[in-house]
């Protein structure tokens, strides 16, 4: 079983591409499932296989704890960590080739408390990964982009896995699309984007941000994405194949 954990902000598109994900695999014969890592969210665009929400209910919590949302959101992350014998236990008797795991949306709560590295590490699969997904609404700046990919960086850090840049919605952002993954080589490219919008004392922060990081993994490959049109699907696929299968696809 390989695991692929699907990480980004907020609306950045995370369940929908689980979805693209599950029906690319499994449109090329390979057995794929789902697991919802999301306590909060309504509705999803797919069946999940896994879903955390089977055990914990934010409603409940709510009630139960008298919390308001954030602090139910808060607990009910930390409760995903005690769920894990249970979680594991049911993806071992699906026992499917790729495991996609739709991380919460809040991302402080998944990757900066202890209970979503936890959770990463301690999940039993043959190899894993992680995708991390640029919003290409939100970084259509050069200033977003870089606070992206410094998040980027930070849940990569915090979570501990080999990972690899998408950019979402691409569709949405045609014109813009050249700009941004000059970004990602070029550091005089982004540096020229930061000057343009930004004055002086922010200008110095950017860059020194940026020479500091010399873009070592900064965005490194930052793959670009259409859930509407597909596009750019086979990159994705190609990438995680080099991580997950040594570059090799799973025969049936």
């Amino acid at each position: 079983m390989k695991v692929i954990f699907v990480a980004g902000t907020a609306g950045s598109g995370k369940s929908l591409l689980s979805s693209k994900i599950y029906e690319h695999y499994t449109r090329n014969g390979a057995f794929t499932a789902i697991l919802n890592l999301d306590p909060g969210v309504i509705s999803l665009p797919y069946t999940p296989d896994i879903d955390i929400r089977d055990s914990v209910d934010i409603v409940s919590l709510m009630r139960q704890y008298d919390l308001g949302p954030n602090g139910a959101l808060m607990m009910a992350s930390d409760l995903i960590a005690s769920k894990i014998d249970e979680i594991q236990h049911q993806a071992d008797d699906i026992n499917p080739d790729y495991l996609i795991v739709d991380t919460p949306g809040q991302i402080e709560l998944f990757a900066y408390r202890t209970s979503g590295p936890y959770f990463v590490n301690n999940f039993s699969a043959d190899q894993k990964t992680a995708l991390f997904l640029y919003d290409g609404v939100l970084v259509t700046t050069a200033i977003n982009f870089i606070s992206m990919a410094l998040l980027a960086t930070s849940i990569r850090l915090r979570i501990g896995l080999p990972a690899i840049n998408v950019l979402t919605k691409t569709d949405l952002i045609a014109d813009k699309i050249s700009d941004i993954l000059r970004w990602t080589t070029s550091i005089k490219a982004l540096e020229s984007a930061v000057s343009a919008e930004s004055d002086g004392e922010s200008y110095v922060l950017l860059t020194n941000i940026l020479r500091t990081l010399n873009l070592g993994g900064f965005a490194q490959g930052l793959i670009p994405i259409s859930n509407v049109t597909g596009d750019g699907m086979v990159n994705l696929e190609a990438a995680l194949s080099r991580i997950l299968n040594q570059g090799e696809e799973i025969e049936d």
